[in-house]
């Protein structure tokens, strides 16, 4: 392909489609840059759906064949924009789920979200824990980088 002159950035856009309590969209868009540039995915276009355990549901459903609400879902477009940009896909996150997992877990809704957010940006990038418990090992170190590099940078 040949140079158009025109540079690329990431790109991350996050949208709430869950009425009532709201996570702070620019810090959730904010962590998702940082995560990407972690993983050299400098040029990549990301979505974020946070939406409730009824729209994630209707997806699991839909998608998966679990009629379940579950806490993030990936969906991988894996197809490449003008010049070296990478589309990723969506990663979707239930609200609900997220903040019964925190308190269960004894975290901040913030940080939950950043973990499923880093679990549903590996599964974009073609990690899978479900496919061998080798993988799954792989997925958990790489999980818990991240999350270090971003304590690092937060601190």
């Amino acid at each position: 392909m040949w140079d158009t002159g025109i540079e690329f950035k990431m790109s991350v856009d996050v949208t709430s489609r869950r009425p009532g309590k709201q996570a702070s969209r620019r810090r959730i868009k904010k962590q998702a840059e940082k995560i990407l540039r972690f993983l050299n995915q400098e040029q990549a276009e990301l979505s974020i759906a946070l939406v409730g355990n009824r729209e994630i549901r209707e997806l699991n459903a839909r998608y998966r064949d679990k009629d379940q609400p579950t806490d993030v879902l990936s969906f991988s477009c894996e197809g490449p924009l003008e010049g070296d940009q990478q589309l990723l896909g969506d990663v979707v996150i239930s609200l609900e789920t997220a903040a019964q997992q925190a308190k269960e877990r004894g975290k901040t809704l913030e940080e939950e979200i950043e973990d499923l957010l880093i679990h549903g940006i590996l599964h974009l990038l073609g990690y899978d824990h479900e496919r061998s418990p080798e993988e799954a090992r792989v997925m958990r170190r790489l999980e818990r980088r991240v999350r270090r590099q971003l304590d690092e940078e937060d601190s």
